[in-house]
């Protein structure tokens, strides 16, 4: 019966048991390593990881200190999202969700996200966020699709790029650095990237140690190369982290550049890094890593088709928990006022709600009046970020007009200039 699986947040001793069932519901190696176990407790914050406990069962091989056997996990952690504008939003991020093949469809994903929404609307954070690893899951409870991962593969020898170019020709220079540089250089250059860039979420101190090695989660890693982008005065304006592999056929290079991910400030920073991963020797692919779907890579090709899409889809899931504080976060390009009749099936964010917005500001606030539009907060979530567009959703009846025009002047509305951006994933 389910009511005798019980979900809570873990305590630290129980963290091995934990970490060993997300493991299993991930397909990966249960086991662990006394150091890979002490880096991931690095993850560990009181109250922020769930389990379900299932038992107790004497005996279990899948627990070590004698519990109560784990068959759920789900770990939340503070993050700040960025809206369209620049404004940041304090997000309840999370990521670790797996429930045991032997307790599936009893209800105890829907019983872990709704004790973690519940504490993340009371904490006051505006979203929640995700990287959905399965599309039909999370739009139930409330989360929609919010901007788009893209990922190219450049053909080196088609790109027209001059094979013989050392360095930028705007004054600007390449350094190759080691992890020690990027821990410095890396998280100031992030948050400029970030504060500019709709979709972008914070990184941790962890999250840069992760990347250089310091903290390891598994024993395989490999130190990435890194390349730094400074302008002509010095400041730097980008960084690119990258691997390549060692494929040699009847003494031909055939080897491909891996981006793990590259960040510029400027346009000026992301075209020499992109020149430059095109211009390494022996490299004939470069395979671009997770990238917006309006990027420029393509453009800064003498032949654009040199780059062909060889990934896309979603990527980053929004679930509002204030409408009125989202709303009034982004900017608007254009004035108007919309009336929005919000359906939330949890009873955490819906009502009816009055945006008068402007390039000078917006107000949100509840209203009576009678609605322009009616939409799930999932749908809501999903034009938030600019990337959806209104009238594509009501064509796809995934939202209702109760005034003719509505869904075009939303539209006009709530959609950017460019295209949302999460690069990373959590």
């Amino acid at each position: 019966m389910t009511d005798a699986v019980e979900v809570r947040p873990i305590t630290e001793p129980e963290f091995q048991d934990w970490q060993r069932a997300l493991s299993i519901g991930f397909l990966r190696p249960p086991n662990f390593t006394a150091d890979q176990l002490d880096a991931r407790r690095r993850q560990f914050v009181p109250g922020r990881l769930l389990g379900a406990f299932d038992g107790p069962l004497p005996h279990s091989r899948l627990r070590s200190n004698g519990g109560t056997p784990i068959v759920a996990t789900f770990r939340s952690f503070d993050q700040e999202l960025t809206a369209v504008g620049g404004a940041t939003v304090p997000a309840d991020a999370i990521s670790n969700v797996t429930v045991t093949a032997t307790h599936r469809r009893r209800g105890l994903l829907t019983r872990m996200m709704s004790q973690d929404l519940a504490a993340a609307k009371e904490r006051g954070d505006v979203v929640a966020t995700l990287i959905a690893a399965e599309y039909p899951i999370y739009g139930r409870y409330g989360f929609g699709p919010a901007t788009t991962l893209t990922e190219w593969t450049i053909e080196v020898q088609r790109a027209g790029l001059d094979a013989r170019w050392s360095r930028p020709e705007d004054g600007g220079r390449i350094d190759l650095v080691d992890g020690e540089d990027i821990r410095k250089l890396g998280p100031d250059l992030h948050e400029r990237f970030r504060r500019s860039t709709p979709g972008a979420i914070s990184r941790s101190d962890l999250w840069w140690q992760l990347r250089t090695g310091v903290v390891r989660f598994e024993d395989d890693w490999k130190e990435p190369c890194f390349a730094v982008y400074r302008s002509a005065a010095g400041e730097v304006e980008g960084i690119a982290s990258y691997e390549s592999d060692d494929n040699w056929q009847g003494k031909q290079p055939y080897n491909t550049a891996e981006v793990h991910w590259l960040l510029g400030t400027s346009p000026a920073a992301e075209r020499a890094l992109w020149h430059y991963l095109c211009s390494i020797d022996w490299i004939t692919r470069v395979k671009s890593g997770r990238r917006s779907p309006d990027d420029l890579l393509p453009h800064y090709l003498p032949d654009p088709r040199a780059a062909r899409i060889t990934d896309q889809a979603d990527w980053l899931w929004v679930r509002i928990l204030d409408v009125v504080r989202a709303l009034e976060a982004r900017t608007y390009d254009t004035a108007g006022s919309l009336v929005l009749e919000v359906a939330d099936r949890q009873g955490l964010a819906g009502g009816r709600f009055r945006l008068d917005a402007s390039p000078d500001g917006a107000s949100c606030t509840p209203t009576t009046d009678t609605p322009d539009l009616a939409l799930d907060i999932a749908e809501l979530a999903s034009v938030w970020l600019g990337d959806q567009s209104v009238a594509r959703l009501h064509t796809l009846g995934r939202v209702q007009e109760e005034r003719v025009g509505a869904a075009r002047e939303a539209d006009a509305l709530l959609r950017a200039s460019g295209r949302p951006w999460c690069p990373d994933i959590f």
